[in-house]
């Protein structure tokens, strides 16, 4: 999936963001997943992660990245931007951190809120 990075300059009110959206959107071209997932905790940290199918298991990117950051112990979390297929099970993110900031950006770069 090739994104252009034209697309998302300045497509974040903090430049935190932007940089979850260059991690989410390499990941996904470096891994060939479906879906890729940047998350930023409380303390700044950042963490990403793909989908996983398999026959064994079953998770989005947002899911996936949301069990890696809670293996580190997060106690919060502000912001995820996943990139991919649109389709995320983010209400995980929304009832953890009801107010972290939760973006995607599809296949032409376009970025949406979540």
């Amino acid at each position: 999936m090739s994104m252009s990075s034209a697309n998302l300059d300045n497509a974040f009110d903090n430049p935190e963001d932007q940089k979850l959206a260059t991690l989410a959107t390499s990941t996904l071209a470096r891994s060939g997943a479906k879906q890729a997932a940047a998350l930023r905790d409380s303390t700044g940290r950042t963490y990403v992660a793909i989908n996983v199918a398999s026959p064994e298991l079953t998770l989005d990117a947002v899911e996936a990245v949301f069990v890696v950051a809670l293996a580190s112990q997060i106690s919060g979390i502000e912001g995820v931007v996943y990139a991919g297929l649109p389709d995320a099970k983010v209400a995980v993110i929304k009832q953890h951190s009801a107010l972290a900031a939760l973006f995607h950006i599809d296949a032409s770069g376009s970025v949406t809120r979540a």
